[in-house]
């Protein structure tokens, strides 16, 4: 070597520089970053197209009164695929429990896209997802591994961006196929469309995320947190069936399911969760409040346009459409470098919007107030929720020591999936019982604004907690919290 040649150092020393400088799209990134987001993308356009495609595969299978079980079958298993996933991730690394949760999700998918009963559907949705929750997991662990902090919020910012594409085209989509092809298209098709985001992310995954947490991990699967999660599926699973049964006996599956959820979610939430103490335990919280809250109140928006207010249910839809893109900014505004120094007042930022968002939205039900009240309202309210959920996740894994990112991302999506089921039941419930459950779903079956805002507007309140949370966000023992 002349005088003039590099050395090898300087040479990995320009490279790591260059590294370092690249964002989410640079060469180092680029085929790992459109990989999992591209995977993220089609487990996102099943989930959003799923509804479209539902009645019609429930009408043909002569299964209508089964119908919400296709639902909650795919919520229930999804909670015990989190749990072993954060475990397998931790003890081997993500990539066993994302190429396992890919595979599982992709049978389910044949399974109910080839089903001839019912019930052989609902357990095509159950396996699918078992898999989904491997996979949301896994792949949470791999943004914590194989990226640096400053790029998090960067990529998940796309994994954001991806569910907002697909609520927005994936309904469109999914009408079209299920129109044109046939409903059982909708999932026999993504099987095939997930095999090239797998061969770009996987040989990326390995190098950069692959095996076990330097130092050690776990050495074993902790079968408490196992048992834990079994009895955090079965009694959701319950809770849910309890939910959709009016009848008084139904009180005793409630119960039942009540008395196996408690124990198990205290086990496998950081302890403090529902204390709301500092640092990762409020992060987990907030997380739940933030999505159940918005949700639940979502869940109602198009119905409460057609049944009080005479819109179609296509315009009904469209008026929540403006919030994806919103949702979209509001992941993109987090992301910035210059807003990480003001990430907790972001947060407590959108929880007030959501709040204000979910409070405004039945003022339609009064005629004066112009429709598009809702989509204006919902448009700020995603914006808020954009800033929150992709926020949550940087302080997630900011929080989490290398051995316990498993753990912890399958916290907060146990948060985020159980604040859902619980808080949709409550709601579906008290709906219910002001005389929600006697319209017909369409123009004009009946004036029930009691119902709605039964709905609305303890689902603002409990956003309004989500506000006071996000101020509990800061973990007084770390030096680099914003």
């Amino acid at each position: 070597m002349t005088a003039l040649e590099p050395s090898d150092a300087v040479v990995a020393d320009e490279t790591a520089d260059r590294v370092d400088d690249e964002g989410v799209l640079g060469r180092s990134y680029r085929a790992l970053s459109v990989g999992i987001v591209s995977v993220v993308l089609l487990i996102a356009f099943e989930a959003t197209a799923v509804g479209t495609a539902m009645p019609v595969a429930a009408r043909e299978l002569d299964g209508l009164s089964l119908y919400a079980f296709a639902f909650s079958g795919y919520f229930t298993t999804s909670l015990f695929g989190m749990v072993l996933a954060g475990q397998w991730s931790d003890r081997k690394g993500p990539l066993g429990a994302l190429t396992t949760g890919i595979g599982v999700f992709a049978a389910g998918l044949v399974v109910a896209g080839t089903a001839q009963s019912m019930w052989v559907f609902i357990l095509g949705r159950a396996v699918q997802g078992f898999g989904g929750g491997l996979v949301i997991v896994a792949l949470y662990v791999v943004v914590g591994r194989a990226y640096p902090e400053r790029l998090r919020p960067s990529i998940l910012a796309g994994f954001a961006a991806g569910w907002v594409v697909t609520s927005i085209v994936g309904p469109l989509a999914a009408g079209t196929v299920t129109e044109q092809l046939g409903w059982r298209w909708v999932f026999l098709g993504i099987p095939v469309l997930v095999l090239l985001p797998l061969a770009l992310a996987l040989p990326q995954i390995r190098r950069r995320a692959g095996g076990p947490v330097p130092g050690g991990g776990p050495k074993a699967f902790d079968r408490r947190r196992i048992r834990l999660a079994l009895g955090i599926s079965l009694g959701a699973g319950l809770l849910q069936y309890a939910a959709q049964d009016p009848r008084w006996v139904s009180l005793l599956p409630g119960a039942a399911g009540a008395a196996l959820l408690v124990p198990s979610v205290l086990g496998l939430l950081p302890r403090g969760t529902y204390r709301a103490v500092r640092g990762l335990p409020s992060v987990v919280l907030l997380r739940g409040i933030a999505a159940g809250s918005f949700i639940s109140a979502e869940s109602f928006v198009p119905l409460m346009l057609v049944t009080q207010r005479g819109l179609s249910p296509t315009l009904a839809g469209f008026s929540l459409a403006a919030g994806g893109v919103t949702w979209a900014v509001g992941s993109w505004v987090q992301a910035r470098p210059g807003m990480q120094p003001y990430r907790e007042r972001l947060m407590t930022l959108g929880m007030v919007l959501v709040a204000a968002a979910v409070a405004t939205a039945p003022s339609v039900l009064l005629p004066a107030v112009p429709v598009w009240t809702v989509a204006v309202a919902w448009s700020f309210g995603c914006f808020g929720m954009g800033l929150v959920i992709a926020s949550a996740s940087v302080l997630m894994l900011r929080l989490s020591a290398p051995e316990e990112a498993g753990a912890n991302s399958a916290a907060l999506q146990i948060s985020d999936a159980l604040s859902n089921v619980v808080l949709l039941a409550a709601t579906g419930a008290a709906f219910a019982a002001l005389g929600g459950g006697s319209m017909t779903g369409t123009a004009g079956s009946g004036s029930h604004p009691g119902a709605f805002a039964v709905v609305f507007l303890p689902m603002a309140g409990v956003a309004l907690v989500g506000a006071w949370v996000a101020t509990r966000l800061r973990d007084p023992g770390d030096r680099t919290a914003s």
